[in-house]
């Protein structure tokens, strides 16, 4: 079950908003987590054992360190259990995602042909594995206590908001309001407000460029020009934002109509005037965890420059495997580490003396072709299609870029002007206090009104985060 689905906004969600609202506080947490068991299991019945199991482990491994540090075995005990949690979750997390690409990999190489084993990969592994893997590095760090409730730990990990597409919410930016939070009427409209946002982003924006995407992408090399190469690379760079950035603005809502406040994925990174400022600004929580649990550990910019480039590279190699099972993730999350050793090391000065619209400009170049990489899971394809943006082997334009061009131009004005502080800057000066709740009202009700109106035509409307 996926958020941008009528059988999500039209059932389920009414159901479950209702009946927790009717229930006691101390009964909440187990409704949420049976909420969410069956919302996983709609789309992932085979699987859903296993994100148990990744429960039940990990709130074993939390309380087995809790006792070891209360034995005073925390650098002994302690450790070996942080060490089998870690690589237990690294295990599952290896074993379903990459295994099949390790066999491909390997028989591409060798020769060999060994079988693959065809395994379905379960949606959201990467999130709840990280966020799992997170709370009992934090309770073996002290950072957090450790969760005695087994419900209330099931329904951190399984809570159906932030479950498949983020943000990755770790233990202690939410330990509070696991058992002590306060669900308002106001807070869930509020929460409802940001949640039909995100669904706008997502079915009014990011589905309709996304089409314009899958068409240019799947043309031929006879119909191929560079301007609508440049076209096709423009139309996945919006709609991978307002994809995931709309699914983002759901999860927090959604959080926060049951009383939980998620951290902030996105901070409109396409305003950035550099990569490094761009990826402060994208998918924030993952940077986090990367930069938390892998950079610093390793040694961060504490040993070195030759220490730290080497951590920027194991960093960077894992961010782009995470995305997905694939050689051009490995080569996005390459590229990117060597756009950011360039500014870090040789780029920064030239970069902060040049005027403000350069630096936009080559910001935006460079992940517009970084999300080209992102995109094409087929390597002949990646090539060929660099070579379109470049030039090689295509004419500059033709009609069909032409007419495409033309066609998207207004479109892609909206989308410009979303992907910016715009519309926020906006708002905050149309609805003053005692105008907001009335204006905010007609808007998103406006948005949930043309979302539906889309879902029910049968629009395009992808998952994305199926290899995630």
């Amino acid at each position: 079950m996926v958020f941008s689905s009528m059988i999500f906004l039209c059932v389920f969600l009414p159901i479950v908003l209702i009946v927790y609202f009717v229930l006691p506080k101390q009964s909440r947490n187990l409704w949420l987590l049976l909420a969410s068991l069956f919302f996983y299991a709609w789309g992932e019945p085979r699987y859903i054992l296993i994100m148990l199991f990744s429960t039940v482990f990990d709130y074993c491994n939390g309380r087995a360190i809790e006792y070891a540090m209360a034995k005073g075995k925390h650098d002994t005990m302690g450790r070996a259990v942080l060490v089998l949690s870690v690589a237990g979750n690294l295990g599952i997390l290896c074993f379903f995602k990459y295994t099949d690409f390790a066999l491909e990999t390997v028989n591409r190489l060798a020769g060999t042909q060994f079988g693959l084993l065809q395994l379905a990969l379960p949606i959201g592994i990467s999130f709840y594995t990280f966020q799992t893997m997170s709370y009992t590095i934090d309770v073996y760090r002290g950072e957090t206590p450790a969760q005695h409730n087994i419900i209330s730990f099931g329904m951190y990990v399984c809570l159906f908001p932030q479950l498949i597409a983020g943000p990755i919410v770790r233990y202690k930016e939410v330990q509070k309001e696991v058992d002590g939070r306060k669900t308002t009427i106001s807070g869930a409209v509020h929460g409802l407000q940001r949640f039909l946002i995100g669904l706008a982003k997502k079915v009014l924006l990011a589905n309709q460029i996304g089409a314009l995407w899958d068409y240019i992408k799947g043309l031929g090399s006879a119909d191929m020009s560079t301007a609508l190469a440049w076209l096709g690379a423009v139309a996945f760079t919006f709609q991978i934002y307002f994809d995931f950035s709309g699914y983002s603005d759901m999860a927090i809502g959604l959080g926060e109509m049951f009383g939980f406040h998620f951290p902030e994925n996105f901070d409109h990174p396409y305003e950035s005037k550099s990569i490094t400022e761009f990826w402060r600004r994208w998918h924030i929580t993952l940077s986090t965890w990367f930069r938390e649990y892998l950079y610093i550990p390793l040694g961060g910019n504490r040993k070195g420059v030759a220490r730290q480039i080497i951590n920027l590279l194991i960093v960077w190699f894992l961010t782009g495997l995470w995305h997905g099972a694939g050689w051009n993730f490995i080569l996005w999350g390459l590229y990117y580490f060597v756009l950011l050793v360039l500014e870090k090391f040789v780029l920064r000065p030239v970069l902060e003396r040049l005027p403000s619209v350069i630096q936009h400009l080559y910001t935006l170049f460079f992940v517009v072709v970084g999300w080209v990489i992102f995109a094409c899971d087929d390597l002949g394809l990646l090539g060929s299609y660099l070579k379109a943006m470049f030039g090689i082997g295509v004419p500059a334009g033709n009609a069909l870029a032409l007419y495409e061009w033309d066609v998207q131009a207004l479109f892609l004005v909206i989308l410009l002007i979303a992907a910016t502080t715009i519309p926020v800057r906006i708002a905050k000066q149309l609805t003053r206090e005692e105008q907001r709740s009335p204006l905010l009202m007609v808007y998103t009700g406006v948005l949930l009104a043309l979302s539906l109106a889309f879902l029910v035509s049968g629009s395009y409307n992808p998952f994305l985060y199926f290899r995630f």
